[in-house]
Formats: C-alpha cells, structure tokens, sequence
C-alpha cells in the first residue's frame, strides 16, 4: 500500500468513528462526562449519525458524501483525486450550511420556511461525531490537492495550511462576522438595523462636551485614555531600555528583574495596590490628612487612576520591545556619525532615535491595544467614568442585557485598534532600519549625552522605586486584617482562600479559591502547549513554503492579536452561543479563546527563530529521504527551543493573567482565577483579592522554570578538531543539550 492509500484510508477510519462510535449532537453534560459511553445507541440525544437519519433525514447527505470519498479510494489516476476533491468540498459546504440553517427548533431563516414549510423537528448544535466527520472532509480535501501536486505534493504542509485556515476562520473571522450580524438582528433572526443606528447615534458614545468643560462621551474619552497610557509606557520603556544599554547605571540586572513582575501579575492587582497606597484610607493619603490636614479625595477614581496603573503595567511590555531594538543599533554607525564631528546629542537624535523607529512604533501600538482591551484596571478604578471594555461587559451582563450595544462599542473598539494598526504598518512600510549584516561591527555603544542620561535616571529610578512600593504594597495587603480599618497581621485571607481541613480521613480543600485556582491552572496548561504548537506550525510554512495568499494568512494570523480581547470575549459568546457550534460555559471555548488570542506571539517568535536557521539543514533532511513532518520534529525543532519555551511561557502567562475575554466566558462550572478575584473586588474583599493574586504569582514563576528544565537549551558551540593539513583548523558543529 503507497503513501496516498494509507493516508486516505486513516482519514476514512476517523470518518467511520464519527458516523458509527461518536454522539453526533452536542451532549448537555459534556463529552468527556463520558456518561454517552453506555447509552450511544439506545438514547437518541446520545446516538451516532447513522441512528439520528431516522429523526434527522437530511443528515443522509453528509452520509452518502463520505460514502462517496470512500468510492474515490477505487478508482484510478487523476479521475480519483479530481473526484475526491469535488466530493469532500462538498461535505464541507454541506455540513457548514446544515448546521447553520437549521437550529433547535427547525429554519433558522425564515426564507427557508417560506421555501420548503416547516420542519418536524430541529436540531441541537454539532457535537463530537459531526466535528469529526468534518475534520475528516477536510482531511480529504487536503490528500486530493496534494495528489494533484499542490505544495510538490507534500501531504503534511497540505494539510496543516488546510487545518490552520479552517481553524482561523472558526476561531477569528467567524467570531468577529457573528457580531456583526448580531448588531443588525432583531429577536428572531430577521434584518433589523434599528439597534445599530440609535447606539450609534448615542450622545453619551461621542459627546465632546469635554471641550467645554464636560464629559467625554465613551469612546474619545477611550480613546484618548489609550493614546495617553501608550505615550507613557513607550516613554518610560524607552527609558528603561537606555538605562539598561547606554548609562552606567548599577543595579541594572536588578532593574531587568522588576519587568517581570508586572507580566506574571493578574492585570487589576496593581489597580488594587494603587488603593492601598492612594484610596481614601490608603496609606499616603492618611499620612498626608495627618501631617497636613489634606482631605481624603477620591482623585485616583476616574482616567488619573486607570492611567497611572496602565502606565505601570504596560511599560514592561514596552520595554521588553525596545531593549533588543536598542542594543541592535550598530555602534559603528554612531562612531561614524563622531566622526564627523557630531555631538552626543546630534548622534542620538539624528541617527541611534530614527534607527529605534520600529520598536516605538510596536511599542506605541501593543501598549495602545492593551489600554483599549484592559477591562481589570478601569474596573477597579474607573468608578463613574466608565471606557469601552467596561461598557461593553455591562451590556452584556448587567441590567440592560442589550447585545446590540455591546455589538456597536465592540465594533468601535475594533476600529481604533485597526486603525493604529494599519497606520503603524504604513508608517513602517517601504523604510530600512537594517543595521546588522553579515560583515563584523566592533566597538561599543555611545553613551547618553549628560543631560539625557540624566532625565532618563529621573524617570527610571522614581519608577523603579514606585514599582518596590506597589509590590511591597501587594506583598503586606494579603496580611492585613482590614486595610484602612484594621492594621493588625493575620492569615486569615489566606486560610479563607486556600485553606485545607481533614474530615473523617479525607483531605478536603475547603477554601473558596481552589475550585477557580484548579480550573484555571489545568485550562492553563492545555492552552500552552497548544497554542506553541500552532504557533510553530505556522511559523514554520510561512518561514519554509511557499504558497499563494502567504501574507494574507499571515496578517489573518496576526488579526487576532489587533483584535482586543473585551472585543473578542464578545464575538465569542455571541457567535458560540448558539448552533452550529454552541460551546458557551465550557472549557473548549476558554482554551480556543487563549490559543488563537496568544498564537501570534508564538508565530512571530517562531518566525524570528526560523529566519536564523539556513535553509539547507532542511534540504539535507530532504535529500536523505526524510518527509517534511519528520524534517519538523527531528531537525528544526530541536533548533528552536528558545522559541518553544518562550511560546510556552507567554501563552501560560496569559491564560492565567488574561481579564478582557475571559470575564465574558467563564461560567459556574469553569470559573477562571482573573474573574473570582474580580468578584471579591466587587465584594469589598481585598484582602482575599490580594492573598489569591500573591499565590497566582509564586505558581506562576515555579510553572515557568518547570518549562524552561522541560524544554532545555539550544547551546550551539564550536568543537575543535585535531589540525590536519587536508583538513580546516575547525570545524562548527550543533550540539543540542539538555540544561539541568
């Protein structure tokens, strides 16, 4: 049997399973209750597709398609493949079209009603059997195109550009399309724009009676809070990057530790040691009311606040931007530029500034998106000046219960965020900022002119301190009975959060925290290793194949990291809310949401990784017989591993930190740590609040170097060997090892 008959064939044996041994509808307990196990074919919520023709006629379509791929398999040449090709396309589109026609109780457009009259019966959404049988058409529909030459005729990167895409499509575009429709929707499904003129007509969304000396409607008054919060985190990252490069500042290792804490630290908690040191009975603010009789204001509620903590949160990112940015000027571009009898401060502003313009540029934008999509600070600090995020979340949950609204500010959210995203790319576009090349570049960097270097220890050194402060501030929080109130240490938020007690034998987790702690930890660690593998993976055929529309797949790819999360949170929960694919307050919808929202930070570590490995250690795989599946896993892989735990760490940070999306999708049965702790700020509790954030960081950074011993390093070192006349004086070898 040759390689194309084993592959169709595997494909047809997944394609059997769906239709005989899986539930074909979606199972109100969840698949992996696994209670369908004993009743698949006596109970007709739980039975297979070939059960379900008698309720379900039209399901004999999706039936005599597979039966017809399965014909294919018989027949000869290029008549099989052409064949294949027209009928797994075809299963495709059917069960895409079926599964959004028809809902639970019959049409679910009224055209087809008028059309074909009533249905007897509906239809719940997909379930396990139906998503398999199109994972398999699609499989098929990829070995057809790879039998007709497609990709040189390499199954694997047919497959994986077929499965990505689809992927994409279900987890990006579709999400952001169903919100869309949902804005222009009446009740019933039918056309119905009224929602969307007068919430787009609404004054309190676009007033601008801030001009004089009222409030900003919603929207400017986001926007301009993100156009701030972007300026000074890409001022003060810049800093920080110079600070650690070009002054002699001590400490600075020290000073690099401090960007990692506000990474792995869930995103409201700095909003809360804010309180602690700036709320009416923070502890600034009644050493201020005693010594100089200063009223308590509530000042640090509204936009002073929310930037403050933005501020402090996002210039880690920024810096973590820069800093590569900064170091990769070329000394010797800046010698020449003293050479010619320019000054410090001519040499940084005319050429080591404009050489940093594409780490500003990302910079400025990530820190935009992330203001834009940031829900846990303006929550905890917002008070009556409410921005998009919060907007939203309150249309959708709370006593207005107006999707359409939430539809309309998630649509302005995303158009801000698109457009500094295309205008970034058009500021950038058709530039050189090259400076590393092939030939050697000695020398060292030129330091800071003396009144530069020292506005920049003005900036990082006060920031470096308040950052101290904000920690320590988290840190005593967790200990304290009642903040303002009662100053006494205890552990009682601790012992409330995570307390243990035995009962007749058994160890019982009886604090309030595990259930959300546990869910968030094992969805957590589903989430990253998936969202390394599709990054990589895609990585990998944007870097090594070539195909047509690849940039168009990759800004596709990249679309979801544009995309807010609060934006995404919504799209989600209307778009999977209902059939074809209702998968709402479970865990799939949680660990779809974290891989395709954090996956294009590993496809852009993948790509930079790739773009350093010569291309020939893949065509010697090649050439010596092995498959491009076997090239990936044993050749290429291998040489990635600083990109793999980066993927790893970042996508596990996320899943863990992330509030925007997740506050939307989480329910009473998967409840993420980010969402409880948003809760019992609601609730008052902060120092629960606080004790739960502290633990979330510890485990984090004790996950974080378990992937780091997991993965290993790539140490690639030179290996001498005995100098012999025929033979060069040394030779470089790649050595992988495994760092203990």
């Amino acid at each position: 049997m040759n390689a194309n008959n084993r592959r169709l064939t595997g494909a047809l044996l997944i394609g059997a399973v769906a239709l005989l041994l899986l539930p074909w509808f979606s199972l109100e307990a969840g698949f992996f209750s696994r209670g369908w196990l004993t009743s698949l074919w006596s109970d007709s919520a739980n039975a297979p597709a070939l059960w379900q023709v008698g309720e379900h006629p039209w399901l004999i379509i999706a039936i005599a398609l597979f039966v017809l791929c399965a014909g294919c398999g018989l027949l000869p040449g290029a008549a099989r493949s052409r064949l294949l090709l027209l009928f797994s396309a075809l299963g495709v589109l059917f069960l895409i079209i079926e599964g959004h026609a028809i809902g639970y109780s019959g049409w679910s457009w009224m055209w087809l009603e008028n059309r074909f009259g009533t249905l007897a019966s509906g239809q719940p959404a997909m379930g396990a059997g139906a998503l398999l049988l199109l994972t398999t058409f699609l499989l098929l529909f990829s070995f057809a195109l790879a039998e007709r030459g497609v990709m040189k005729g390499d199954a694997f990167v047919v497959a994986s550009l077929v499965l990505l895409t689809a992927l994409v499509s279900i987890f990006v575009l579709y999400p952001v399309l169903s919100m869309f429709v949902v804005s222009v929707q009446d009740v019933d499904g039918s056309f119905k724009p009224d929602g969307l003129i007068s919430n787009i007509q609404d004054p309190s969304i676009w007033s601008l009676s801030c001009l004089s000396g009222g409030t900003c409607g919603t929207a400017w008054r986001t926007l301009w809070l993100a156009l701030m919060t972007a300026a000074g985190s890409t001022l003060l990252g810049l800093a920080f990057a110079l600070a650690a490069t070009r002054t002699p500042l001590p400490f600075k290792k020290a000073l690099r530790m401090l960007t990692i804490l506000p990474i792995i630290t869930p995103p409201f908690v700095i909003g809360l040691a804010l309180i602690l040191l700036f709320g009416r009975s923070g502890v600034v603010t009644e050493h201020l009311a005693a010594l100089f009789g200063i009223e308590p204001g509530r000042w640090l509620y509204g936009l002073t606040g929310i930037w403050i903590a933005q501020v402090l949160s996002f210039t880690p990112i920024a810096f973590l931007v820069l800093i590569g940015v900064v170091e990769g000027v070329s000394p010797s571009l800046e010698e020449a530029s003293q050479t010619l009898r320019a000054n410090r401060w001519r040499t940084f502003t005319r050429v080591s500034l404009p050489l940093m313009a594409p780490g500003l540029a990302n910079a400025f934008l990530i820190s935009f998106i992330e203001s834009m999509a940031d829900f846990g600070n303006p929550m905890v600090l917002g008070g009556s000046h409410g921005v998009l995020s919060t907007e939203i979340f309150f249309s959708v949950v709370g006593a207005q219960n107006d999707p359409s609204r939430a539809a309309v500010l998630a649509m302005i959210l995303l158009c801000f965020t698109l457009t500094a995203f295309v205008l970034q790319r058009w500021w950038l576009g058709g530039k050189n900022f090259a400076t590393v090349t092939g030939k050697g570049d000695g020398g060292k960097h030129v330091q800071l002119p003396r009144v530069l270097r020292f506005g920049v220890y003005g900036m990082v050194i006060p920031w470096g301190l308040f950052t101290l402060v904000i920690y320590g501030m988290i840190v005593v929080g967790g200990f304290v009975q009642s903040w303002g109130l009662n100053d006494a240490l205890t552990i009682e938020h601790y012992v409330r959060a995570f307390g243990v007690s035995f009962s007749n034998g058994h160890l019982l987790w009886s604090g309030v925290a595990w259930n959300s702690f546990w869910t968030t930890l094992e969805i957590a660690l589903i989430a990253a290793p998936l969202t390394a593998i599709v990054g990589l993976l895609t990585a990998w055929l944007i870097v090594r194949q070539k195909f047509a529309g690849r940039q168009t797949f990759e800004f596709l790819l990249m679309l979801s990291f544009a995309i807010p999360g609060t934006v995404i949170g919504v799209s989600y929960v209307m778009a999977y809310n209902l059939p074809p694919l209702e998968i709402t307050g479970t865990a799939m919808i949680l660990v779809a949401c974290f891989v395709f929202r954090n996956m294009p930070v590993g496809v852009r570590g993948g790509i930079a990784a790739m773009s350093q490995l010569d291309k020939s250690l893949d065509e010697a795989s090649l050439t010596l017989g092995a498959n491009s599946f076997r090239t990936l896993r044993k050749v290429v892989l291998p040489l990635l591993k600083p990109a793999i735990s980066a993927a790893l760490v970042y996508a596990f940070v996320r899943a863990i930190t992330s509030i925007s999306a997740v506050i939307f999708l989480v329910s009473a049965q998967y409840n993420m740590a980010t969402s409880y702790i948003v809760g019992l700020v609601e609730n008052g509790e902060y120092g629960v609040a606080i004790a739960y954030s502290t633990v979330l960081i510890v485990v984090m950074l004790l996950i974080i170097g378990i992937f780091q011993w997991l993965v290993g390093e790539r140490r690639l070192r030179r290996v001498a060997r005995p100098v012999d006349i025929a033979v060069p004086p040394a030779t470089t070898s790649l050595t992988q090892e495994r760092a203990v």
